[in-house]
């Protein structure tokens, strides 16, 4: 008799692989076979498995206390993980209010952004705009900001209908222009979308650096975020930074908006930011928008049962100590580099390699689908590169965000010289069997 499913997985009713251990970039099913983490989980296992610092963190701080009600008490390891932020982060980006994931700490920002004005008695500016090509979360706000057409689909009568501008997209430029002469259209747009709105109803715009699910890896050109902030700023809209997927090292800085001369009014951590040991994020907001919000109801309007609780941020804070002690920021530029050269060597090799892209270990490749007989070349690819013994994380691209055909490359930051080679063996190996795929159909 088959035994019956009592939690609910990805596919219901699918049969996964049950993992057993993990060790810097690798995994270990219950059968014993070994993956190689190409995708860091969800991005986020930055720091690789089984890391003995940030257990012994976990055991020093749960047996002192794990839990307590931030409207309650306050607790070191909370105050000390927020003033860590704000040594990290650029600018007067002081302010760190403590959530569970990604999705919420984006909407935190935008509840702050909104709340700002508020503040300051102009009530009219309720409106973020995002991007065409976004993903900031998939709780009813944060997915109203995103513009991930595949995950939209099924809620559409519930979200908000914010607008959006298109997104930085320069191998399939929507305005069908080259990046040298373009003027940065993708970014003026922005200034239009305000004035046809009204900058009086406009809070927020919010973007993530560097394109995560709804783009892989979307890279802005230079003079994009400098160009976004300074109409931002001509029309007291917020810039709200979501780095949920490229904070902490991931793109080989710090920050992802340090590829850009830009200081956002709001920055937003998740994934990396505890690097899978637990779950927390922050929205980390400015002094300057803080300042209305102190001089007048000192109570930002959000806050979650687990928010700052000294467990998770105790663990946060190892974290952080952990990359800058290991210097994986850098070495996340270096192996991201070798990597990309590879990729783009091979892009001569394999013809359906339509694009190579992204920055650090945030790497996106798109497959040109137009080769293959198949609905979503991302799952064949993932599927592929699964029984090969490589975990890839699935991404969209093409017109309108609208294809299956891209995945992400993001192993942990602690990723080798012969890790690396490793890795590029087995993607070697995922690709050879996808040629054969697409010359069967030829």
């Amino acid at each position: 008799m088959t035994k019956r499913d009592y939690l609910i997985k990805p596919l219901v009713g699918d049969c996964y692989p049950t993992i057993d251990r993990g060790e810097t970039i690798y995994l270990w099913d219950k059968q014993g076979k070994k993956y190689i983490d190409g995708s860091s989980g969800a991005v986020a296992a930055s720091i690789g498995h089984g890391v003995k610092e940030i257990i012994d963190e976990m055991v020093k701080q749960a047996s002192k206390v794990a839990f307590v009600y931030r409207s309650q008490f306050t607790s070191e390891a909370a105050e000390q993980l927020a003033e860590k932020i704000a040594q990290l982060t650029p600018g007067d980006l002081n302010w760190s209010f403590f959530v569970n994931s990604g999705t919420e700490a984006t909407e935190t920002a935008m509840k702050m952004a909104i709340q700002h004005f508020q503040e300051r008695g102009i009530h009219t500016k309720t409106k973020i705009i995002s991007r065409s090509m976004s993903y900031h979360g998939i709780t009813i706000g944060s997915l109203s900001m995103s513009g991930h057409p595949l995950r939209r689909k099924r809620f559409t009568s519930l979200l908000e209908d914010y607008p959006m501008v298109e997104a930085p997209y320069c191998k399939r430029c929507p305005f069908e222009l080259e990046p040298e002469s373009c003027g940065l259209l993708c970014a003026t747009a922005l200034d239009r979308t305000i004035q046809k709105l009204g900058s009086e109803n406009v809070a927020a715009f919010i973007a993530e650096p560097i394109v995560g699910a709804a783009g892989a890896a979307l890279t802005p050109p230079k003079g994009y975020y400098e160009k976004i902030k300074e109409i931002c700023d001509k029309h007291d809209v917020l810039l709200i930074a979501d780095e949920v997927m490229t904070g902490i090292g991931r793109t080989g800085e710090m920050f992802g908006m340090n590829h850009w001369s830009c200081v956002p009014d709001l920055l937003v951590l998740g994934k990396g930011l505890a690097a899978g040991y637990t779950p927390i994020a922050a929205a980390i907001a400015s002094d300057r928008v803080m300042q209305p919000i102190l001089e007048g109801s000192r109570l930002v309007m959000s806050g979650h049962t687990f928010s700052a609780n000294p467990l998770s941020a105790s663990i946060a804070l190892a974290v952080l100590n952990y990359v800058e002690k290991n210097g994986l920021v850098q070495n996340s530029k270096i192996q991201g580099e070798k990597i990309k050269l590879k990729l783009k060597e091979w892009q001569k090799e394999y013809p359906f390699l339509f694009d190579v892209r992204g920055e650090g270990l945030l790497i996106g490749i798109e497959i040109n689908d137009d080769l293959f007989d198949c609905k979503s070349v991302t799952n064949r690819v993932i599927e592929i590169a699964k029984n090969h013994g490589l975990l890839l994380y699935p991404s969209v691209s093409g017109p309108y965000g609208r294809s299956e055909n891209s995945f992400l490359l993001s192993p942990p930051l602690v990723i080798t010289d012969a890790q690396v080679n490793e890795l590029l063996t087995l993607l070697k190996e995922v690709f050879n069997e996808l040629n054969q795929e697409a010359k069967e159909i030829k």
